[in-house]
């Protein structure tokens, strides 16, 4: 069995983007070249990885296998690298963040900006993902930390808590919803709303939970932010849920209920498959989110409905 870490990237990056010729490209490969690797790791394994079609490359039962272990190898690479880049003078080295909307946009920036102005030798890969992408990423080993909503199985992962991320309602003072008591998010569902971007992992969430009772959002236009989405509601394109933490920089008029749903009220769970195996710059990093301050401002428990 002959294959090195060049075949496996190559290997992945051909999956990733469905061909061999963008698989090539994408590991600075020659198309021959990259065909010769991957007839050559054939040949070792004794078995075929891909399906070859007129449309792309398919892996076969023994190709998703070899994905999977190529990923763990991959990835424990790097935490080598990581780790005896620690002993070498300007080596740089790499932690893997996977983490949901609410993290990325209104928690981690000046967290990781002041920790990457600390730590000179380290990059960090950011990705936003559902939460229950990420917990997969995490156990498959291709991350190094996540950061989830307590919402989704944690099962094999260890967890500690990061956050409280309650979500809250919003809408112009003259909706017709608005008024003293806080609607439900099934009375609120006969309604428009302004929506994130499709792809953002709380865009992924609210779409699910209007699935549980039923039914769909309704949505009449998307914002590729929190900032975007308030200014439009607060011009009365629609309703809108947005995190709490999103409210306390938001200068429109908008009326604003916290949700009572219990699937509203999360809690952000930082999570890994074994915190005491991390490379040194991850447990460097998650010392540093564990001790960063666990308050937002704005958040107030006993709020039930406030104009901002």
């Amino acid at each position: 069995m002959h294959f090195d870490l060049t075949d496996l990237r190559l290997y992945l990056n051909i999956l990733e983007s469905g061909n061999i010729t963008a698989g090539a490209v994408r590991s600075h490969l020659s198309l021959a070249a990259a065909s010769a690797r991957i007839r050559a790791m054939e040949a070792s394994f004794g078995v075929a990885l891909l399906l070859r079609g007129r449309r792309g490359v398919t892996p076969t039962p023994a190709g998703k296998a070899l994905a999977h272990h190529a990923r763990v190898l991959l990835q424990d690479a790097e935490h080598l690298r990581q780790e005896l880049a620690e002993y070498a003078v300007g080596a740089k080295g790499q932690v893997r963040v996977l983490c949901n909307t609410t993290a990325i946009t209104e928690y981690l920036p000046e967290i990781l900006a002041d920790f990457l102005v600390t730590h000179p030798n380290l990059d960090i890969d950011l990705q936003e993902m559902p939460s229950q992408r990420i917990t997969h990423a995490l156990r498959q080993g291709t991350a190094d930390l996540g950061i989830v909503s307590d919402a989704v199985d944690t099962h094999a992962l260890e967890t500690l808590p990061f956050r409280d991320d309650p979500l809250a309602l919003i809408m112009p003072p003259e909706h017709a919803l608005a008024g003293d008591r806080p609607p439900t998010f099934s009375e609120t569902l006969a309604h428009d709303y302004v929506g994130l971007a499709a792809h953002s992992a709380l865009a992924v969430y609210l779409e699910e939970q209007a699935l549980h009772v039923g039914s769909r959002l309704r949505i009449r236009i998307r914002a590729d932010g929190f900032d975007g989405v308030m200014r439009m509601v607060a011009r009365g394109a629609g309703l809108s849920i947005v995190p709490l933490a999103a409210l306390e920089r938001s200068a429109s008029a908008l009326k604003t209920y916290e949700l009572r749903e219990p699937w509203a009220q999360r809690k952000l769970l930082l999570c890994a498959r074994d915190f005491a195996a991390l490379p040194g710059y991850a447990k460097a990093l998650l010392q540093t989110l564990r001790q960063s301050p666990r308050k937002c401002a704005f958040l107030d428990s006993s709020m039930s409905s406030t104009d901002n």
